[in-house]
């Protein structure tokens, strides 16, 4: 019988400074793309320990165990939480050859990019952002999938604070580093024209709230899901990536090519179940969301609102999901936050 174990990855404890400017930051996103040196150590969880010493008495054609990274809660989440949930992805595996799969959490996309670098983990499940820059670093991943598109990223206010974005100017913006959220926030002040009026800092969306409510923060860009939940707190909304063409994030799928290389049929074969998966969390969309609402600790109303099932992908590189990380990846570039330009057809594998 196929072995799964879930382990945790690093949990960064570093934070930005308070009066970091904009500047700053749009760099420190190109270069925080890991955990800082003393923080190595810590994204080496107990399963991607098994994990990589699996790999290393594995024959070198003949990887017996599939490690698998994800950013998220407790469990991953979308098709490959529902693969995983529903069985899917233990028989589909087993098929292929594999014995054990082990998924490390991380609480974001840097600190999975770290452990992918150091070769800890085959596969990733992670933002577009943090996977665009560290491709353009020149790690050798490929692209296997897009597993959600038009993410919605929201600029959430303290209480009794900002309303519009003008009147941010001369305040403080948080928002996690090296995500979806931060291209977003990035984009906007950009397309604002007040990038230079503001002074974005690093927070966990962990500690969002709490910043909000103490007015450490004027505001916070959160995730698709702590947006709204923000929002029934009675935080005031000033702005969605919904409402800009271009700044709604991307979920997607990638591996390292020493891995594929020793595993050529795995890209097919892994799409297959992430379909699979993606159709019958669509035609049992009920009791998914509530599998969701569990994991994450929202509730399921507010899971029902951040996540509309057409955003779900049935098919590993939809059109509009292709156009929409064609436009980050532009971002990235454009800005100096990806370290150099590439061909997206040359990332993703073939369909």
């Amino acid at each position: 019988m196929l072995s799964i174990t879930v382990g945790t990855g690093c949990m960064s404890k570093n934070k930005l400074p308070s009066r970091l400017s904009t500047s700053v930051a749009c760099v420190l996103l190109l270069l925080t793309t890991a955990c800082s040196q003393g923080e190595t150590k810590s994204a080496q969880s107990i399963d991607a320990n098994k994990a990589s010493n699996a790999s290393v008495v594995a024959a070198s054609n003949n990887i017996s165990t599939l490690r698998i990274g994800y950013v998220g809660s407790s469990e991953p989440t979308g098709p490959l939480g529902w693969a995983k949930k529903k069985g899917i992805l233990e028989r589909e595996l087993q098929k292929a050859g594999f014995k054990n799969v082990t998924f490390a959490r991380f609480p974001n996309g840097p600190d999975l990019n770290e452990a992918l670098v150091a070769g800890q983990l085959d596969v990733g499940s992670l933002g577009d952002t943090p996977a665009i820059v560290l491709r353009a670093r020149g790690i050798e991943t490929r692209l296997l999938r897009i597993t959600q598109f038009n993410t919605t990223a929201w600029l959430v206010a303290k209480k009794n604070g900002a309303r519009s974005l003008a009147e941010l100017k001369g305040q403080k913006i948080a928002t996690q580093k090296g995500s979806y959220m931060h291209r977003y926030l990035l984009g906007l002040l950009a397309e604002a024209k007040i990038a230079q009026d503001v002074k974005v800092v690093h927070l966990m969306t962990t500690e969002a709230k709490a910043a909000l409510e103490r007015g450490d923060v004027a505001a916070y860009a959160a995730s698709s899901d702590l947006g709204p939940f923000l929002k029934s707190q009675g935080f005031p909304v000033i702005d969605s990536s919904a409402n800009h063409k271009g700044l709604s994030g991307t979920s997607l799928v990638i591996a390292t090519e020493s891995f594929l290389a020793k595993q050529p049929d795995f890209p097919e074969k892994f799409n297959a179940i992430l379909t699979e998966a993606a159709k019958d969390l669509k035609a049992n969309s009920e009791e998914y969301y509530q599998y969701h609402a569990q994991i994450t600790k929202y509730p399921i109303d507010i899971i029902k609102v951040s996540l509309p099932l057409k955003q779900i992908s049935e098919e590993p590189l939809p059109a509009e999901g292709v156009k929409l990380l064609e436009g980050t990846k532009n971002f990235l570039v454009s800005q100096g936050l990806a370290k150099s330009d590439f061909k997206l057809t040359d990332w993703a594998v073939e369909k």
